[in-house]
């Protein structure tokens, strides 16, 4: 959808340059334009007519101020309405209740429900101080239960054991009086899905809402459904009283589309995306920059934030140090650099941020062949010993021969991998005997600027 959409609006931008005003004739190509990649997305019909209405009342007539062309206005305009659709603000977890506060985790088999009960574990640990405790009461898939309880312990939270042989009401029952007795500040409850709506299944998840009275009901959906999502969404709405929902895939090829269609129609705060599989890809969700995301504009807030938080303070102040005090910069220091980038989520997560005009210019790039070429570099400095990280200079032919058969690459790759850190090492003295401005004086600019590691 963004990309779709992104591009349809960059056309009109450039057709409504010249005018001075914003009209019907002119108004109906980039409504057209707008309702195809909103259609394409897989946004329900309903929802999509609705948007096109509100975009098309508030355009017509507006005067063009200042330097803005048409164009520009429409997509503020349409970014507008994006947010107002999607709910806005920031809708964080309530856990305003006597501990445990319980949170029911809801939707059908398939959307990404148990991981995401580990990643929101890892979230309230993390960034809200909790003790958490999570239990599964999905008795028809004995791989859920055990599935929890594996992401659960790499999300750093506590895992109450459930089994195949008792009913879901038992289990949470038994999970909450443990989470009393512990002092757990929040209990986790997932539940079962199914691979469609049936009677069964609402029952089920009703009685669990009875007895746990949850401060939170969240709806887990698959970002990627689309137009399915809707009835999915209807359905849940009328069995549960919902207070948030958590959009799951949005890393995939149409982010936009079930976030557009499910806020719509349950009147629910959307209150949090997954943004990749690893445990750590859950993030509050900001309507504002998502649709920002969805017009092309990227995420520069959430790129920072990604870049922070996979920024490890401590080691880059004990490396600034070490290099400081003259004691050289071997390729511990060198792995290092590649490892926090791999932390920050990898150079396709930090360009997903960038916004469409950057992200083309860098798009140029080859990704996939980038990310390889760290891992690659990894595996290399991975088969030496200690002591040649510590001295790459005792790296001569047999050595380099011996490095390349455990990485499983050629010796020209262990060269080429050796050329780069030399080339930093160069970098790092000079930063340390004269500062960076005497470097970029002698380098002229940016000229000559050192390949970095990735």
């Amino acid at each position: 959808m963004a990309s779709a959409l992104t591009d349809k609006l960059s056309r009109i931008v450039k057709g409504l340059r010249g005018q001075s005003r914003i009209t019907e004739a002119n108004v109906a190509d980039m409504l057209r334009e707008v309702r195809m990649a909103l259609l394409e997305a897989d946004v329900a019909l309903a929802v999509v007519r609705d948007f096109i209405a509100r975009v098309k009342d508030k355009a017509l007539g507006q005067e063009v101020l200042g330097s803005l062309q048409p164009g520009q206005l429409l997509v503020s305009i349409v970014h507008r309405e994006l947010v107002a659709t999607m709910g806005e603000g920031v809708s964080d977890i309530d856990l305003a209740a006597q501990p445990p506060a319980v949170i029911l985790m809801a939707g059908l088999q398939g959307a990404g429900k148990t991981t995401t009960t580990a990643k929101l574990a890892k979230h309230l640990i993390e960034r809200r101080k909790k003790k958490v405790l999570t239990v599964s009461g999905d008795v028809y898939r004995p791989a859920a239960i055990e599935q929890l309880k594996t992401v659960t312990a790499q999300a750093g939270a506590e895992w109450f054991p459930s089994s195949a042989d008792q009913k879901p009401v038992d289990i949470a029952l038994a999970a909450l009086d443990y989470a009393r007795k512990h002092y757990f500040d929040v209990l986790l409850v997932d539940t079962a899905g199914r691979l469609a709506i049936d009677a069964v299944l609402m029952q089920e998840i009703q009685n669990l809402h009875a007895v746990l009275k949850p401060v939170e009901t969240l709806f887990v959906v698959d970002a990627m459904q689309g137009q399915d999502a809707i009835n999915t969404a209807r359905a849940f709405k009328e069995a549960l009283p919902l207070t948030g929902i958590i959009l799951t895939k949005t890393d995939g090829d149409s982010r936009g589309g079930a976030a557009l269609s499910v806020r719509q129609v349950t009147g629910a705060p959307i209150k949090f995306a997954g943004t990749s599989e690893k445990i750590d890809g859950l993030e509050v969700f900001d309507a504002e920059r998502h649709a920002g995301r969805i017009l092309g504009m990227g995420d520069i807030v959430a790129l920072v934030e990604q870049v922070t938080a996979g920024v490890n303070v401590e080691a880059a102040q004990k490396l600034a140090a070490k290099v400081k005090s003259g004691a050289g910069f071997d390729l511990n220091d060198f792995l290092s650099q590649i490892q926090q980038m791999k932390q920050m989520g990898g150079l396709s997560s930090l360009m997903d941020k960038l916004p469409a005009a950057m992200a083309a210019k860098a798009g140029q790039l080859d990704m996939d062949r980038a990310e390889k070429d760290i891992r690659r570099k990894e595996g290399i400095i991975h088969s030496m010993t200690p002591l040649e990280r510590r001295k790459p200079d005792l790296i001569k032919a047999t050595r380099k021969r011996r490095i390349a058969m455990g990485a499983g690459v050629q010796v020209q790759e262990v060269n080429r991998m050796l050329k780069e850190f030399e080339q930093m090492q160069d970098m790092m003295k000079k930063m340390s005997g004269g500062g960076m401005m005497k470097m970029m004086k002698r380098m002229g600019g940016m000229k000559g600027m050192p390949k970095m590691p990735f």
